[in-house]
């Protein structure tokens, strides 16, 4: 830890009591819990962001979409805050909506399952009930990073927690990265260690249990990425050209595009990375300053036709104005899409998202 994190630790510690102030109204029922009539998964985590929660949303969209009900599939939906928008109401987000208006992850979330209906608002109980009453018979709402919100009692919580800085090597803000108590961990249902290099060993899983101090009954996964292939945004038929005698300029505006750089440069000869910061609001400035970067790196390749633009999808859904017009238009452009896998136990990851849906009186 840092000499300004050490001195940072006796604020932590007020945060803290704070916190354990809070959790035991709920806990005695000073504060209320609402549980909602229908089935409530959330993906939460107890640090702040760059733990994967959307590719993990997304997972479980999958698993439910998959799995077909009488032929019929009843409508699925999400909710989140909407990080980065102006505004908490509440809002159905659209194919066309702006990121501005609504958040960049619920608009890449509309764009790759249209099927899906997806909300966003400040207040989860409220949003969850107005849901309940535009669509009478959804199936689940899937709710993105609710896990601090108590008065909502969701029927079934997954908390993640990344391979590279779990909660039991963090600290509470602002001396670490938590901004809720570890031990908060232990309501959950299962648990998920994001962005594994690998699988860990029977060993080592039963050590990341003990370090992690879970219940003999919580469920606990490990999560991997896979990275789709570049996709182009000018034209879905191209093959984007990679290769030693690639370039590609990666831009990104995300927690931890760490992983993300390591595959692109495994895929392009020449890479270059612009990163800005989470949920960045890109300018007109950011938007000249990618345009000249991307004109003067590896100019033989721009010669050539070898060069492309990288960019993440939620990144993309934040530049989709830029995109059709302004110093990025006429750039080759394209995405690279991000799945989280569960490695162990796939199986028994699955038949616990369908299981909480399929049992539920609402659904019985």
């Amino acid at each position: 830890m840092s000499a300004l994190r050490l001195l940072l630790l006796p604020i932590a510690r007020l945060y803290a009591l704070v916190l354990r102030g809070r959790h035991k109204l709920f806990d005695n029922g000073t504060f209320k819990s609402t549980e909602p009539e229908v089935p409530t998964i959330v993906i939460g985590n107890i640090a702040l962001g760059g733990t994967g929660k959307t590719p993990h949303v997304e997972l479980v969209l999958r698993i439910l979409l998959d799995q077909q009900t009488d032929g019929h599939q009843m409508p699925l939906a999400t909710l989140s805050r909407g990080y980065g928008r102006s505004g908490n109401d509440f809002v159905e987000v659209e194919r066309m909506s702006d990121a501005h208006d609504v958040g960049d992850e619920p608009l890449m979330l509309k764009r790759k399952f249209s099927g899906v209906r997806v909300f966003v608002g400040a207040d989860r109980v409220a949003g969850v009930k107005q849901i309940v009453e535009r669509l009478p018979d959804v199936r689940a709402v899937v709710l993105d990073d609710a896990l601090q919100h108590r008065a909502l009692k969701a029927g079934l919580n997954i908390v993640l927690t990344t391979w590279q800085r779990p909660w039991n090597k963090d600290h509470l803000l602002p001396a670490g990265n938590l901004r809720d108590l570890p031990y908060r961990a232990r309501q959950a249902d299962a648990v998920i260690v994001t962005k594994c290099p690998t699988l860990p060993t029977p060993d080592d899983q039963f050590r990341w249990r003990k370090d992690l101090g879970l219940r003999d009954e919580q469920d606990l996964f490990f999560s991997g990425l896979e990275y789709e292939r570049p996709r182009s945004l000018i034209d879905s038929t191209m093959t984007v050209p990679s290769g030693p005698g690639s370039a590609a300029l990666l831009v990104t505006g995300i927690a931890d595009a760490a992983p993300l750089e390591t595959h692109v440069r495994s895929l392009f000869g020449t890479v270059r990375h612009l990163a800005f910061g989470d949920h960045h609001a890109f300018t007109a400035a950011d938007q000249a300053k990618v345009a000249r970067l991307f004109s003067s790196f590896a100019p033989d390749t721009y010669r050539d036709g070898q060069k492309t633009l990288i960019t993440t999808e939620k990144d993309a859904a934040r530049l989709s104005t830029a995109l059709i017009s302004g110093p990025l238009e006429d750039l080759p452009i394209a995405v690279i899409g991000i799945r989280a896998v569960i490695l162990n136990e796939p199986h028994a990851f699955e038949a616990l998202i369908r299981s909480h849906v399929t049992t539920h009186p609402t659904h019985r």
